[in-house]
């Protein structure tokens, strides 16, 4: 197929922090040198922060670095964190840790709460100012190389395809969009960077990456139980012991509160539903006065990067990079990933502006590798490297141990932990048998506190086109059947928090498994999670997905 092309300096696939971020510096570097260089921004869905979802609690320092003067130029932070609470939760009570025995890592002194969303809506109209072209409704599907094997850029994808593959009247084909560096700042568990990670090897010598669920939905809140500053962290109750994951409860703007949850997906119970746990923590009696009278606003789910840094693979290759979270820069303890991707981005562009007044194109950014292990981010890992791991003795020992981990590293005693521990497992991995697992009782949705699904993607503005491909494909269509609903009775009509997987009975009564694609919130649990990673994830048509707004 003939397509038509454009060229570039430097092409970002993804317009979230770390892409934005990028784009920036690029253009703050030509300024500053007085050369041209030229800069793409491609983001999949219909606008800039739609598909952008965080807690937020965001910490400023690589914001300080990129746009110093971000609180007079308007940028939407305006709530910093006045009180940090964190909780130990039983099925009935709630126990405070005291902030003093707490490691000052966890401090979010100085952080502000907000909407992620909105903070790249903000970034992309300062990216658009310094003359950086953002394509929104533009989604990447595939990679352009070159005879040696380089990347030369990417293809958008083909718009007015009918679910059968044939053409619609509107049809239009992608473009090439070539460059001398492209950049991939696609978010956790991109569809090119995981194609990208195979095809040259990024993950030889590193370990697993890991992930959790993040479940959020937005309320307004009445005034009496509004606390404008209040950042809460709770483990424990619902989750049992041997599975990891928490709350968050953040008290921003006008009346508005952030609540979520979430579940690290190397749990083993397929009867788990990460959905559900979420609605029944909201049930527990220190946490649902804050609902009482309030109104949900907003919803949506996503997949977090979990491996800190022995799960950070090899970022440069020829012709490009990953930066963000597509290659994995979350602190999971401090439940931060913003900060991290941002200052990647900026580091890569530093990079690739290098390269290009070296008039090179299409090579390795070996600088790009070597500066993010000399800068604050290697730093912000490294502290924290031991906490995820060790969270296979159990939830209560696990934090502890952590707990010690951190405060020997803020106390400068790091070099008494000097060994890193591994991850072992994927976490596709990690499901055991339905037979041998405790089913879970899932309280019945009020209406009031607690929603099904259907209502919860409802909020989440999920709009795809019907009549296009299933962007969710099967690599093989007998193991939903043969192997996920007979071994582990059908995890994925539960780890999906969009109801998008659901077994039915088809014309000869027997069970089959049906994709209800448009409810698609692309949170990416299900390329993550299905037990032989059956289910592989693709971009749909572009502006397809949630539209989220103050997320």
């Amino acid at each position: 197929m003939t397509r038509e092309a454009m060229e570039y300096d430097v092409v970002i696939v993804g317009g979230g922090p770390s892409g934005l971020a990028a784009a920036i510096r690029l253009k703050q570097l030509a300024a500053q040198a007085s050369r041209e260089v030229s800069v793409c921004v491609l983001e999949k869905g219909s606008e800039i922060g739609a598909h952008i979802l965080s807690g937020a609690v965001v910490d400023p320092h690589a914001l300080d670095e990129l746009i110093p003067d971000w609180k007079t130029r308007g940028a939407p932070l305006a709530t910093q964190v006045s009180e940090d609470r964190f909780l130990y939760l039983t099925e009935r009570s709630a126990y405070r840790i005291p902030s003093p025995l707490l490691p000052p890592l966890m401090s979010n002194d100085g952080n502000y709460i907000g909407s992620l969303g909105d903070l790249c809506r903000w970034l992309a109209q300062q990216a658009e100012a310094l003359g950086v072209e953002i394509y929104p409704g533009f989604p990447a599907t595939d990679v352009l190389f070159g005879g040696k094997g380089e990347v030369l850029g990417v293809v958008s994808g083909d718009m007015g395809i009918a679910r059968d593959g044939s053409h619609k009247p509107a049809y239009q084909p992608g473009m090439e969009l070539r460059a001398r560096y492209t950049l991939f700042a696609e978010g956790c568990r991109g569809s090119l960077s995981q194609a990208l990670m195979r095809r040259f090897s990024l993950r030889d010598g590193v370990d697993p990456q890991k992930y959790g669920i993040g479940i959020k939905e937005l309320w307004e809140v009445t005034p009496s139980q509004h606390r404008p500053g209040l950042v809460i962290h709770t483990l424990g109750y619902p989750l049992s012991d041997d599975t990891g994951g928490g709350s968050f409860v953040y008290h921003f703007g006008d009346n508005l509160v952030a609540a979520g949850f979430v579940v690290h997906l190397d749990y083993a119970n397929p009867h788990l539903s990460p959905y559900d746990e979420f609605q029944r923590f909201k049930l527990h009696p220190s946490i649902r006065p804050t609902f009482g009278g309030g109104k949900r606003i907003m919803y949506g789910a996503r997949a977090i990067n979990e491996g800190g840094l022995q799960s950070v693979p090899r970022l440069a290759f020829p012709g490009g990079a990953l930066i963000g979270c597509a290659a994995g820069f979350v602190n999971l303890p401090r439940i931060k990933g913003s900060h991290n991707a941002m200052k990647t981005g900026m580091l890569a562009a530093e990079a690739a502006f290098a390269a290009i007044g070296d008039s090179r194109a299409h090579d390795v950014l070996a600088t790009y590798e070597s500066s993010w292990r000399n800068s604050w981010v290697y730093a912000d890992l490294y502290k924290v490297r031991n906490v995820k791991p060790g969270l296979r003795f159990g939830t209560l020992a696990g934090t502890l141990h952590g707990g010690v981990h951190m405060w020997l590293n803020d106390l400068g005693v790091g070099a008494l932990v000097p060994w890193t521990m591994r991850h072992r497992h994927a976490d596709h991995e990690t499901l055991r048998p339905a037979s041998e697992m405790p089913p879970i009782a899932y309280p019945r949705y009020d209406g009031v506190v607690t929603f099904d699904k259907m209502s919860s993607v409802y909020l989440s503005n999920t709009n795809h086109d019907e009549d296009q491909p299933i962007h969710l494909q099967l690599r093989d269509p007998s193991l939903p059947v043969d192997v996920n609903l007979r071994t582990y009775d059908g995890p994925e009509q539960r780890y999906c928090p969009a109801g998008v997987y659901e077994f039915v009975a088809g014309d000869d009564g027997m069970k089959r498994l049906q994709i209800n694609a448009q409810n698609c919130v692309h949170c990416k649990t299900c390329d993550i999670k299905d037990p032989r990673q059956n289910i592989h994830w693709v971009p749909p048509e572009g502006g397809g997905g949630p539209n989220y707004s103050r997320m």
